[in-house]
């Protein structure tokens, strides 16, 4: 039953203030009534604490989603505590307070009731993979066994600093060739649908002694302006199909080869995903992370299909008693110098120490392939944009020129 918080006049003149359970405000103020107070106010308590509890929850479901840089920052603070030699409750407990964002807030206060429960730290953090992924959560796990925790979140730190590093140049090598093309597009557009339809009266009646590129624009700027809903439409079902296609496993498979043979990219996407996958693999191994298990995290790290094919082929040989650079030299997707410094790390039992040298080099090689894409896009996407600038350029100048040349 709601409550309403009331101030009132007592029969002897006093005022009071309390709090009255009743089916609404009248019944409540009826209540009072019949004591023999005069009602001053009265309101309802249930109703405030509901608009308080509405902008929380509000607040809670607009709270951004965590993401990698969360967890680095929560890793970083969880490394500097645990080397000052504060305990793992207290260390969670702190840095939950300190933690604005409302959803990794409540995810880490779940981490530490666990490990109150008594589970392993490692335990609880795979309850949330979509945060700590299985490098995180078994590097974690093998350094509860070797006591080295504080390092080992050092060593965690500086890889998701990397990756985040990685993906942000990544991202922006993508994101330049992406502007121009919208550009192009966009000023394509706009001379079809507003600077050629104001020549059509000028070329009206003369339509058979046009140049043939006048008269194609003319008809697809007719097209454009008369028809452009259709044309929504369809770009937004190429667009949704496409979308749908590449969730499924066909699709994906296809993009994720596509990154690997399209002639400006592929260098950049083979430095990633080899750099990746060996820095991965470094880690683990230097972390003692059993071989099998390395090998399947890996795998699902590296971030492309072929590659987590190639890492399972991998895992498959090695459980059957093989050698590591059989299946990466027959899957065809690791450079040859490459299998031949694993197979020399093999060899010689210091294949972690191999893998962060390798891993490193081909963190340049990506860097260097990054600039070079973006060096490469530049003056391709210019002129291709100047070219359909131009054409369009010669496709109305043409025509009055020749006219010109008739009228003298």
């Amino acid at each position: 039953m709601p409550s309403y918080r009331y101030q009132v006049r007592s029969p002897g003149g006093q005022t009071v203030v309390g709090v009255v359970q009743a089916a609404d405000a009248a019944a409540a103020a009826a209540t009072l009534r019949r004591e023999g107070h005069h009602v001053l106010s009265l309101s309802p308590i249930a109703s405030a604490a509901m608009r308080s509890g509405l902008a929380q929850r509000f607040k809670e479901l607009n709270s951004a989603k965590p993401s990698l840089k969360h967890v680095l920052d929560f890793t970083t603070q969880l490394a500097v505590m645990v080397r000052a030699g504060i305990g793992l409750r207290a260390a969670l407990e702190g840095i939950a307070d300190q933690t604005e964002n409302m959803r990794f807030k409540q995810i880490i206060q779940g981490l530490k009731s666990d490990v109150e429960s008594g589970k392993q730290f490692s335990e609880a953090l795979a309850r949330h993979p979509k945060l700590f992924n299985p490098l995180y959560v078994n590097m974690v796990r093998a350094s509860e066994m070797s006591g080295s925790f504080g390092r080992m979140l050092d060593r965690i730190a500086a890889y998701l600093t990397q990756q985040i590093e990685t993906r942000k140049m990544v991202v922006g090598a993508m994101i330049y060739p992406g502007v121009i093309a919208t550009m192009a597009i966009s000023v394509t557009v706009f001379l079809l649908t507003f600077v050629l339809p104001k020549f059509a009266g000028v070329f009206a009646g003369k339509e058979d002694a046009l140049p043939w590129a006048t008269t194609f624009l003319m008809n697809l700027s007719d097209t454009i302006r008369h028809d452009w809903p259709i044309i929504v439409g369809v770009l937004v079902a190429i667009a949704i199909g496409l979308f749908l296609f590449l969730r499924t496993d066909v699709g994906a498979f296809w993009f994720d080869k596509s990154k690997l043979t399209v002639p400006v990219f592929k260098r950049m996407f083979r430095a990633l995903y080899i750099s990746r996958s060996l820095q991965t693999m470094g880690e683990l191994i230097n972390a003692g992370v059993p071989m099998l298990d390395t090998l399947a995290i890996t795998g699902d790290i590296s971030g492309n299909r072929l590659y987590r094919r190639l890492w399972r082929s991998v895992y498959s040989a090695v459980k059957q008693g093989k050698k590591i650079t059989q299946p990466l030299q027959a899957g065809g997707l690791m450079p040859h110098a490459v299998v031949q410094m694993v197979a020399a790390g093999e060899e010689s039992g210091k294949l972690g120490e191999v893998l962060d040298e390798v891993s490193g080099y081909y963190a340049k090689q990506l860097r260097d392939a990054i600039k070079a894409v973006t060096s490469m896009i530049e003056p391709i996407m210019i002129v291709i944009m100047g070219s359909i600038v131009g054409f369009i350029a010669m496709a109305i100048i043409l025509p009055i020129f020749k006219m010109s040349q008739i009228v003298r």
